[in-house]
């Protein structure tokens, strides 16, 4: 069965709740805040933001706030997510949010865009080529 790609209506929706999450990031240390909405198959949209951590390594991104809020919940099936930033230049999931996305989204649609228009739009195999998951394990 082929994917079905959100409508334009719904993805311009999600770039609008992810810049709404991005109003909400906490990110003292970088001044970077960021925002994303993940869309269930189903319709159902949660949104994250950046949360900023003085020991860095324990920051978290706002795709991962997302998975991790959807997945709490009880919710799966995603078909898409979006990704708003403050910038000029496309602003893609980092490696770790890639690969998390992976997990618990597959190849999902990722809309890139700033506070004020779509900047790309991709598959999530375009950004994570060769993806480490459950069948490199063996199950």
């Amino acid at each position: 069965m082929k994917k079905r790609s959100p409508s334009r209506t719904t993805l311009k929706e999600m770039a609008r709740l992810a810049g709404e999450a991005r109003a909400r990031a906490h990110a003292p240390y970088s001044k970077f805040k960021v925002g994303a909405a993940l869309k269930t198959r189903s319709g159902e949209i949660v949104t994250g933001c950046n949360v900023e951590n003085a020991s860095y390594g324990l920051s978290m991104c706002a795709e991962r706030v997302a998975v991790f809020k959807a997945v709490s919940e009880g919710l799966s099936g995603f078909d898409a997510v979006a990704v708003v930033a403050d910038a000029r230049r496309l602003t893609p999931p980092c490696g770790p949010c890639r690969q998390i996305l992976w997990e618990f989204a597959g190849d999902i649609e990722v809309i890139l865009a700033n506070l004020h228009e779509e900047k790309g739009r991709y598959r999530l195999s375009q950004l994570l080529p060769l993806p480490f998951d459950a069948r490199l394990l063996g199950h």
